[in-house]
């Protein structure tokens, strides 16, 4: 059996985690019982802690691997009530994301989904979009942008 990574959460994000988790579990999620066990083993961090960036936390963008040869794969890792029908977020009350939380590039992750033992290799986290480019730079303007050349000659 795969030996389990080391995992750290934010204080800041401890909190609703551990009570979102404990909520389901309560319920008799199976989802929610994986959380609270990944909650109970994980460390707790200070938010300023040096390698946050590299952690995934709620709002990272992570790239993983699964041992089922699925492509790689990038998600946002968010609150459940942010993850709507778009296939980039992944849940942190899902399997997937409960197994995600507290990893760093390289950790592999066992966790089970429909009955089916599934392993997670994390290639990438990213605290920002990694489709974003920023085109124009963020500065503020003294007047509204107007593109309207103005009147023509006819």
């Amino acid at each position: 059996m795969l030996p389990l990574p080391k995992i750290a959460l934010t204080a800041s994000d401890y909190p609703r985690l551990e009570q979102l988790a404990r909520r389901a579990a309560q319920r008799g999620d199976l989802d929610g019982i994986f959380l609270l066990g990944e909650i109970n083993r994980a460390d707790i961090v200070p938010d300023e802690m040096n390698d946050r960036d590299s952690r995934v936390t709620v709002g990272s963008w992570v790239t993983f691997c699964t041992n089922w040869g699925v492509p790689r794969r990038t998600v946002q890792l968010v609150w459940p009530e942010e993850c709507r029908s778009d296939s980039a977020r992944i849940s942190i009350l899902s399997s997937l994301g409960a197994a995600l939380i507290g990893l760093q590039a390289g950790d592999q992750m066992p966790y089970v989904v429909a009955g089916c033992l599934n392993v997670i290799r994390v290639q990438n986290v990213n605290r920002s979009s990694p489709n974003v480019v920023n085109l124009f730079p963020a500065t503020r303007r003294s007047r509204p942008f107007d593109d309207d050349p103005g009147p023509t000659a006819a």
